[in-house]
Parts: C-alpha cells; sequence; structure tokens
C-alpha cells in the first residue's frame, strides 16, 4: 500500500465513519504529510504497512526541535489515529506509534473578555458603513450564541427562528443543535438583514447564508479573524483574542452567574461533559456562593 492510497482512505473512513468536520480532516491530514516530508528529506524509502518505531522516533525526535511541545503532542496523536486505523482495517497488526509517549504538557487556559472589554470591542465598530452593522451583528452573535466560527459563517436566513427565540446551529460532524438568542442579538440580525443585507448583489448559492462580503458570498473563516483582530486592536486590549474566545467568554459568564454545566454543555455543543468543565477552571469564586446558597450544612 502506497502513502497517498492509505491517506486517501483514511481521510474517507474520517468523513464517513467518523463524520469529521473538513477542517479536522485537513489537520489529520496534515499530519501524516509531515512524516511524508520527514522520510523524503531523509530518503527513506518505506510503506505505511512497514514503518517501524523507530524511525517514527527519530521523526519525533526531529520535529521537537521544530514546534512546541502541544504541537508536538498533537502531530503524535494523529498519528496514533492513523496507525490505529490500518490496525482497524486489518492493513496492520500492530501500531508502532503505540509506545510513544506525548511530551507532558499543562492544560492550557482559554483567555476570556470580561463584559466591559466585549462592550469595549463593540464599540469600536464604525456602525455608519455597512459593513459595521454586518461587524457587529457578527460579533453579538458569537458571544451571545458561543458559536465556533465554522458554525457562524454557515449560518443560513432559514436557520434563524426569532419567534421562538432559538436558532439551528450545524456543529461538527454535522450535528445540529437549538441555541437560543436573546432579543438584542435578534434586533442587530435584523438590522443587518433588513437594511444591508437586502441591497447586496447576493450571488447564486448563497441567497441563504446569512452574514456575506461586499460581493454577495459567504464569508470565509480568516475574514472574521481579521475582523475580529483589527477591533480588539483599536480597543486597546493586549490578550490573545480571536473569534474563539467570545465562545469562551459566553460560557465562562454563564457558569460564573449560576448556569447548569450541562446546560452550557448542550448549548456549546459538547460531546462530553469533561470537554465542557475546563470552564470550570477559569473562574471558581462562584463555587462558594452556589453551596452557601444551595447546601442544606451551609
Amino acid at each position: 500500500m502506497k502513502w497517498n492510497h492509505a491517506i486517501k482512505d483514511y481521510q474517507h473512513y474520517l468523513r464517513i465513519e467518523r463524520g469529521l468536520s473538513e477542517n479536522s480532516i485537513v489537520n489529520y491530514s496534515l499530519d501524516i504529510k509531515r512524516l511524508l516530508n520527514f522520510l523524503e528529506k531523509n530518503e527513506i524509502t518505506i510503506t505505511p504497512l512497514s514503518i517501524e518505531k523507530e524511525i517514527l522516533q527519530q521523526f519525533v525526535f526531529e520535529t521537537a526541535k521544530l514546534v512546541n511541545a502541544r504541537s508536538q503532542s498533537r502531530i503524535i496523536s494523529g498519528l496514533k489515529s492513523f496507525f490505529n486505523y490500518l490496525v482497524f482495517e486489518d492493513y496492520r497488526e500492530t501500531n508502532p506509534m503505540e509506545l510513544i509517549d506525548s511530551p507532558k504538557i499543562g492544560r492550557k487556559l482559554p483567555d476570556t473578555l470580561s463584559v466591559e472589554e466585549i462592550d469595549q470591542i463593540i464599540a469600536q465598530i464604525d456602525l455608519s458603513t455597512p459593513e459595521g452593522e454586518r461587524n457587529r451583528a457578527i460579533v453579538e452573535t458569537l458571544y451571545a450564541c458561543g458559536l465556533r466560527v465554522s458554525e457562524l459563517i454557515e449560518l443560513k436566513l432559514s436557520d434563524l427562528f426569532f419567534d421562538e427565540g432559538y436558532i439551528n446551529v450545524i456543529g461538527k460532524g454535522g450535528k445540529q443543535r437549538f441555541v437560543p438568542i436573546g432579543e438584542s442579538t435578534q434586533k442587530y440580525i435584523t438590522i443587518y438583514t433588513d437594511e444591508i443585507r437586502n441591497h447586496l448583489d447576493i450571488k447564486n448559492g448563497h441567497e441563504d447564508t446569512l452574514f456575506l462580503n461586499r460581493r454577495g458570498k459567504q464569508l470565509t473563516r480568516a475574514m472574521i479573524f481579521t475582523i475580529v483582530k483589527r477591533l480588539v486592536e483599536k480597543a486597546g486590549i493586549h490578550k490573545q483574542v480571536s473569534p474563539h474566545t467570545f465562545r469562551h467568554s459566553f460560557a465562562t459568564h454563564l457558569l460564573e452567574n449560576g448556569a447548569d454545566l450541562r446546560a452550557i454543555q448542550l448549548m456549546l455543543g459538547h460531546e462530553s461533559i469533561t470537554t465542557t468543565e475546563i470552564y470550570m477552571h477559569v473562574d471558581r469564586s462562584h463555587l462558594k456562593e452556589v453551596i452557601h446558597n444551595f447546601h442544606p450544612r451551609r
């Protein structure tokens, strides 16, 4: 079996069997291509079925010189997944990555923004321009609904159920969830759709897409990152802020104000509650208040 054949089969498995998004599939594939570049550079001719632990250890050692521990850990995890697939499909008997350990890394807590900082960022938006009205609706939606960037740019007009107070979100692996949306965010989206979007020359295939660029096409992930980066710089906030930071802030603020962790899990679209529990490490100050208010031995 050649590497290209193995990678295509693996991508098909990730897409069909595991239901991963195209972004996730690309990232998994990049881990294998890193290994292929290493083999080519060192003139090592070997197939995915015959490669053994020693060569992979050498690759991991060389990679450690180029990337940080977190990236190294992700690459090792990606290769383990690839070789597990080959074992699962009976192409190999063993996984050569099995005994290769990932570097020890601490859990990185997500940056969050305070409510005041979010207001400060939104205040930088120039509402005298059509893009300004759109950008306000984008930032408000990111924070009010805790969306991933991919979920935001894929949002459709037909996903808006304002009468019921919900939006329909298509998350990772095509999983569907309904997320509550507040009246103020509904108002900003309505202003954008009625006063800005209605006047765009919308291109074929984008008629139902909610957020569009000035050419009437769907916004890209990179454009959302650029919008947020420019607003944060203008606001003078010195934190590592990305669109995902609004999602973290959404969950953190709900938790700090007494929301149930299970409810937050459902709104974020996390498959496991252990993923949601990372937000418990951000601020534990509210836990004393929970005990004081609710425990019978308070």
